[in-house]
């Protein structure tokens, strides 16, 4: 045989171990997509470092399952795609449970019970709902803000509604005064009015209830039955309280 023959079949045999070797690497790395600006779930903090309830969650239950676990900052209006695509293995971060996402990815069982709320700035004299009516609105894109804007009556009834590629954004132009309410997680608008005491207050209704669930690709049952179980686990030994009081200096895990 040939030198340049034997120099080929050398090189296709280490790229077939090389690909098996990330193959397994892959396989026992957790890749969880993230909106990396959705505090306290999932963000950065001083240090540019990613933390929040859902890091630390995901983090106990991938030790559970025996995997290691990597945080996919993603554009979130793109979560659904990057998680067919395969890029992405699980959405973990705030990720609202709606008929319309069940077509389209495989859900856990709910683990936090959460609404969708308005937020306004402490010195505006708007207290309702019905009290937004021709008001300046913003939100988060395809966020559940937005589903739930969608099925109240009072968005027949709004006047402009602003999406943003994130909630922070969507802050700071209702501090700027270019808003006049935003809607967003309850979760989400209690932890800045806890860091940012005197800025803002939610109107008195909310505008629907919903809850947090873990998105796993269609076709991916193993993985889904694997997390589950690590998730009851969780539960079982106090782990998910424990990080709950982390946070929010409650155990808001759902049993």
């Amino acid at each position: 045989m040939k030198k340049s023959a034997w120099i080929v079949m050398i090189s296709m045999f280490v790229l077939v171990l090389s690909a098996c070797s990330t193959s397994g690497q892959d396989e026992n790395t957790l890749v969880i997509g993230i909106d990396d600006k959705f505090a306290p779930m999932g963000f950065r903090d001083e240090s540019n470092d990613i933390v929040g309830f859902d890091i630390d969650y995901a983090t106990a239950a991938a030790e559970k399952m025996g995997k290691e676990v990597e945080f996919q900052p993603i554009d979130w209006s793109s979560k659904e795609s990057e998680l067919s695509s395969g890029r992405i293995d699980l959405i973990w971060n705030g990720y609202t449970i709606t008929d319309e996402r069940k077509e389209k990815v495989l859900f856990t069982k709910p683990y936090m019970a959460n609404s969708q709320v308005a937020v306004v700035l402490s010195d505006s004299p708007l207290a309702s709902l019905e009290e937004l009516e021709g008001k300046n609105i913003g939100l988060q894109k395809l966020s559940s803000a937005s589903d739930a804007l969608s099925a109240h009556p009072i968005n027949e009834k709004v006047g402009t509604v602003s999406e943003f590629p994130d909630n922070v954004l969507a802050l700071s132009d209702l501090k700027s005064g270019r808003l006049d309410a935003v809607i967003i997680d309850e979760v989400v608008a209690k932890y800045y009015m806890s860091l940012e005491e005197g800025t803002y207050k939610l109107l008195d209704e909310s505008l629907a209830p919903e809850e947090y669930g873990i998105g796993v690709k269609k076709g991916s049952e193993a993985l889904l039955n694997e997390l589950q179980s690590a998730l009851d686990e969780l539960s079982e030994d106090g782990t998910a309280a424990s990080i709950s009081e982390k946070w929010f200096g409650e155990n808001k895990v759902l049993n």
